[in-house]
C-alpha cells in the first residue's frame, strides 16, 4: 500500500507544490482552490483555472466515519478504469480523467461546468422531480447493460476487494453484527452477493453522488466499480429515496413516487436478460440497504436516532414477513411510515 501521509492536497499550498512539480500546470499558473465537503473516503479539492477546472481526489486509508473503517487507497485506480469505461458508455455524464498519480493515489478529472447543484442536497430541501428520477433509472440500466457492447468489461472489473471492504462488510456484515434479528437474512445475502456476477456494477450509486447542471444528471465516484450483482445497485439507490420519505414527512409522498418512477424508468431502459437477475434480489438488497444505513458503519446522517431505530423496525418486520417484488417493498414501506411504528 503506498504511504500518501507526506501528501495532503487539502493543505493548498502543499498542493500547489504538488502540481507544479508534478508539470501538471505551469510553474508561475496559480489556480484558486476549494475543498469540498461531504466525502468519507477521499480528500477532495476543486481547483478553478484559467480554461478547464479539475476535480482533485485523494483516496483514504482510514476513512472520516466515527467507528474504525479502512480500505486500501489503490482504489483511486480502480475509479480512473471506471470513468474512462464510463466516459465511452456515456461520455456526457460523466467527468474525464485529466492526470493520475498511482504512487500517491491522486486523480485529477474534469470539474462539472458551473452551474451545478449536488441532487442529495436538492431532495433534502424538498426538491423532488420524477423527471429526474426517470433519468436516473435510464441511467442505471445504460451501466448495467454495458457489457453487452463491451463483454471484456467482465474481466476488466471481476476484482472486488474494494467492493467487500467499502460494501459488503461495512454494510452488511456491520449490521448484522448491531442487528442480531437481522444476521441470518444479511449473512446469506453476502454469501448469494460474492457468487452473483453478471453486470457491471456501480456500487455507490446515490444522490449524493449525481451533480444537477442544466437539467442532466452527472454521476460521480466509481471507486467500488467491479462486475457484480446489478440488483446491488438498486438497493443502495432506492434506499436514499425511501430513507428521505421517512426523513421529510411533508415530501413523503413524491419521494415515494420518484422511487416507484426510477424502478419503473431502470426496468424499461435495462435489457431483458437482466430483468429476472434483477428482481430476483433488488428488494433483499432494498432491505439490506435501508438497515445497513441506519445500523452500519455509515448511518445516514439525516436521521436522527429515533429515526433509525424505526427504520430499523420497520425493516425487521418487511425481512419476516418476507416482501417479494420493489413495487409491493415500496407500498408496504410506505404503509409501516403511516403507521408510526
Amino acid at each position: 500500500m503506498s504511504d500518501t501521509r507526506h501528501i495532503n492536497i487539502e493543505d493548498h499550498a502543499v498542493l500547489l507544490a504538488y502540481l507544479r512539480d508534478r508539470r501538471w500546470i505551469a510553474a508561475d499558473e496559480r489556480p484558486s482552490f476549494c475543498t469540498l465537503a461531504g466525502g468519507v473516503s477521499n480528500r477532495t479539492v476543486w481547483v478553478q483555472r484559467r480554461g478547464q477546472d479539475w476535480v482533485i481526489k485523494q483516496a483514504l486509508a482510514k476513512l472520516r466515519v466515527k467507528v474504525d473503517w479502512f480500505s486500501a487507497p489503490e482504489r483511486i485506480q480502480r475509479e480512473a478504469a471506471g470513468l474512462r469505461w464510463l466516459g465511452e458508455l456515456i461520455p456526457e455524464r460523466v467527468p474525464a480523467v485529466v492526470h493520475q498519480d498511482n504512487e500517491n493515489n491522486i486523480l485529477a478529472m474534469t470539474a462539472v461546468p458551473q452551474p451545478h447543484c449536488n441532487w442529495k442536497t436538492a431532495l433534502l430541501a424538498g426538491q423532488t422531480s420524477l423527471d429526474f428520477a426517470r433519468s436516473f433509472g435510464e441511467l442505471l440500466a445504460t451501466i448495467h447493460n454495458a457489457a453487452e457492447r463491451y463483454p471484456q468489461l467482465e474481466a476488466e472489473f471481476a476484482e472486488r476487494h474494494f467492493f467487500e471492504q467499502l460494501r459488503l462488510e461495512p454494510y452488511y456484515g456491520y449490521a448484522a453484527s448491531q442487528m442480531p434479528a437481522a444476521r441470518a437474512f444479511m449473512e446469506q445475502l453476502i454469501a448469494d452477493t460474492r457468487r452473483r456476477r453478471f453486470a457491471l456494477v456501480h456500487g455507490d450509486y446515490s444522490p449524493k453522488n449525481a451533480l444537477i447542471q442544466r437539467e442532466r444528471l452527472f454521476i460521480l465516484d466509481y471507486e467500488v466499480i467491479h462486475f457484480g450483482d446489478p440488483a446491488f445497485d438498486i438497493g443502495f439507490s432506492l434506499t436514499h429515496f425511501l430513507s428521505k420519505a421517512h426523513h421529510l414527512p411533508a415530501h413523503r409522498v413524491a419521494f415515494l413516487d420518484m422511487a416507484r418512477a426510477y424502478w419503473r424508468s431502470y426496468l424499461g431502459y435495462l435489457s431483458p436478460p437482466l430483468h429476472d437477475v434483477v428482481r430476483a434480489y433488488a428488494s433483499k438488497h432494498t432491505l439490506a440497504c435501508l438497515l445497513a444505513r441506519v445500523a452500519g458503519r455509515s448511518p445516514l446522517e439525516y436521521l436522527d436516532a429515533d429515526q433509525r431505530a424505526r427504520q430499523g423496525r420497520i425493516v425487521l418486520d418487511l425481512i419476516r414477513e418476507d416482501i417479494g417484488g420493489v413495487s409491493d417493498l415500496i407500498d408496504a414501506f410506505s404503509a409501516k411510515l403511516a403507521h408510526r411504528l
